[in-house]
This record gives C-alpha cells, structure tokens and sequence, in this order.
C-alpha cells in the first residue's frame, strides 16, 4: 500500500517538475521575442512638407427666393370685372392684371368735370362784370375831373355838395372795380381747387385698373370675377390682395454664415452654388448682408444675386454653397493628421540620418484636410504622419511613404464654370 502511495507521488511530482519547465521555456521565449523587437526600428508613414495654394471654405445651404415679391391690392374698392392673369403667368411692368368695376367713380368724375366747366363759366361772367365796373368808373371819374377842373377854373360856379357826391361816386366806382377784380381772382382760385378735384377724382378712376408694378411671374390668385376687392389703402384690416407677383427672373440665394465666419465674409466674396434639383453649378458673389447676427441661430444671412431669365430656378429651391473664406498662395501645407494638437502644436519628422524630432510649429490657415505651417517647418521635411504618440526624440524609425488619401492632402482646385441660367 505504501510502494504504491509512493509511486503516485513520484508520478505527481514528475509531472509538476514538467510543467515548470515548460512554463519556464516559454517565459525564456517570450522574452527572448520581446528583447529581439526592441532592436527593430518602428515603422512609420511619411509625407513631404509641400509648397501650394490653400483656402478655408465653408459650406453651407442656401435657398433661393424672389428679388421681390408683394401681394397686389386695389387702390379702391370695387367688384372685379375682368380678371385677366391667373397663376404662373408671366407679365410685364404696367400690364393690366385686372380691372374694377366702380359706378359711383364715373359719377364723381362727371361731377367734378361739371365742377371745372362752372368755375369757367363764373370767371368769364366775372370777367365781363369787371369790363362793366370799368366802364361805369371810367365814366364816373371823368365826371367828377369835369366838375372838379371847372370849380378850380371859376370858384363857386360848381356847388359844393355837387362836387362831394361825384367825388363819392368816383369812389364807389373805383371800389366796385376792385371788388369785380377780386372776385375773379377768387373764381379762378375756385377753378384750380375744381381742377384738382377733377384730376383727383380722374386717378381714382385710373386705379380701378389694377396693373403690374414690375414684370414677374403671378405665383397666387386670391379673386375671381365679380369678388368684391376692399380698397388697398383701408385701416380697417379687412383688405384682400387680387393677386401676388414676384420678380422670378432674378434671384436672391439667401445663406446663413455662422458667427465664427462672419468676419471673413464681404462683398464680392466668390460664392460656387450647386443646385441638386437641376445639377447647375456656377459661381457667383456676395452683393449684401445683413450686417447683423441672429441671436437665435448666431447666424448672419448673406444674398447672392442668381440672373435667372428662363426660370430654370424656382423660388423655394435649395443650393448647396461654398464660401471661400479665406486663402494663401506658396504655402507650405502638411497633412492635417501630422499636427500634434495641445498648449503648443507640433509636428514630428523624420531628419536625414532617420531619426525623428518634434518640432514646435505656428499653425495658419486650415482646410478639410490640408494645414498651413507658417513657422516651424520647411517644404521637403519628411513629417510622419499617424503613431506620433508611441515615438521618442532622436529614436531610429524605418520611414515608409503614405499611401492612400494621406498622398493627396492638397489637390490643386477644381475649376467651377458659370451654369446656364
């Protein structure tokens, strides 16, 4: 019984011993591995720092909508009689879009032509009342220069009191004269009033046909014939628009800049436009903006103008913009993931005996993919791109060129050309 406890134990014993070793032998390989890695240099991506043209663009959705656009009232009230536009019509400046009909308009101007003829006629009577009273104090006065020559020539042959009354007659006669004058002064002041409510009453009347205020396109109809149209012009806020008219033949491409970008836009700024719905694209520019933020969206809105005379485009439509915000020429441009962000940004390179340094750079503009290195670097320096936390300074690395997207990190720009509009 104790040989075979014995022989059990043994048998144990050998196979723990056994194992031992081969952890043992194991643990000697690993490390042997490991020590052997340590003396293999790290392999790294590289690109060449490069001299080139960059710019900062921003994209951003724009929607098009009229040059101008106003709902079209009657300037008085009156039932419609014709009607002569309806929806997507085109029309031109000062074509008639409809007409009102106002029976009691044709009344005022008869009567105010009726007016005008009146004043007329009272300043001819007048007239002829003034030749009158210039007669009478013609004939007055000579009398009275009569008696009055021949009461000088031999006093007290002219009674006193005669001499009195034809002087007073003279007078009366003089006065009556004026009188006639100002009366027909006063007839002509009545005239003009009459003409002007003559020429007031005609542009009433004028207005009860309603025409087109700019050439556009009618994109609502509100009346038929017969609707009666409230005058335009009432306070009571009962009003209704006859149709609505908007100039479609130039747009306006309205675009929200966010507030970070505000300060880099002005006009004249190049705007490229894509338009989804239609597949143009073109190029346009700044023509105004609203000079002010949103507080609600932190946004400025910003207007290209879009020609548009076959209206290809429609209001409404959306476009995809963008904004060059701002660019360099002959800039020496790395890949934006060889730049080590932090208090200090930096770059690593690799130097001509194949070891690595990081450098302290000044950052300038930034693009999509491409970042401006305005001092730290120069063009040609081999910079390492990705892995940059594993490294160490004046450490040997084995530097392989990029591949992929990292080689194109700046392409040359793509030339936009004026769509058709």
């Amino acid at each position: 019984m104790r040989a075979k406890r014995s022989t059990i134990y043994a048998v144990g014993i050998a196979i723990a011993l056994l194992l031992l070793l081969l952890f043992v032998r194991h643990w000697h390989e690993e490390r042997s591995e490991t020590t052997a890695s340590t003396n293999v240099p790290v392999m790294v991506s590289v690109v060449p720092a490069v001299r080139r043209s960059i710019s900062r663009d921003l994209s951003v959705a724009g929607v098009f909508q009229p040059y101008q656009e106003v709902d079209i009232h009657g300037k008085v009230s009156g039932y419609i009689r014709h009607i002569y536009v309806d929806i997507g019509d085109r029309v031109r400046q000062g074509q008639t879009l409809a007409v009102l009909e106002v029976p009691e308009l044709q009344a005022q101007v008869l009567g105010a032509e009726s007016g005008v003829e009146r004043s007329q006629q009272d300043i001819l009577r007048l007239r002829n009342e003034v030749s009158k009273t210039e007669a009478d104090y013609a004939a007055t006065h000579a009398n009275y220069q009569r008696l009055k020559s021949a009461s000088e020539q031999r006093p007290g042959l002219i009674a006193a009191q005669e001499l009195d009354d034809a002087q007073a007659r003279d007078g009366e006669a003089a006065a009556q004269v004026q009188a006639a004058k100002s009366a027909v002064a006063g007839a002509q002041q009545q005239l003009g009033m009459s003409q002007a409510n003559r020429q007031e009453v005609r542009s009433m009347a004028q207005y009860a046909t309603i025409t087109a205020p700019f050439s556009g396109v009618v994109t609502a109809r509100y009346a038929d014939t017969g609707s009666l149209i409230p005058a335009g012009t009432s306070n009571s806020g009962n009003t209704q628009a006859v149709v609505r008219l908007a100039q479609s033949d130039l747009l306006r491409l309205r675009m929200p800049v966010p507030e970070e970008d505000v300060p880099f836009v002005s006009e004249g700024s190049p705007v490229v436009v894509h338009v989804q719905a239609t597949g143009q694209r073109f190029t346009g520019t700044v023509v105004r903006f609203t000079r002010d933020v949103s507080n609600a969206t932190r946004t400025m809105m910003t207007e290209v103008d879009v020609p548009n005379p076959q209206l290809a485009l429609s209001p409404g439509m959306y476009a995809d913009t963008t904004f060059t915000l701002q660019k360099k020429d002959n800039a020496v441009i790395v890949p934006v993931a060889a730049v080590v962000q932090g208090r200090q940004p930096s770059i690593w390179i690799v130097d001509s005996s194949g070891k690595v340094q990081q450098r302290s750079v000044t950052l300038g503009i930034v693009s999509a993919n491409s970042q401006e290195i305005v001092a730290g670097i120069s063009e040609g320096e081999q910079v390492i791109v990705g892995g940059q936390s594993i490294l160490h300074a004046a450490e040997a690395v084995h530097a392989e060129p990029a591949k992929g997207d990292l080689v194109n990190y700046s392409p040359p720009p793509v030339a936009s050309g004026q769509g058709e509009q």
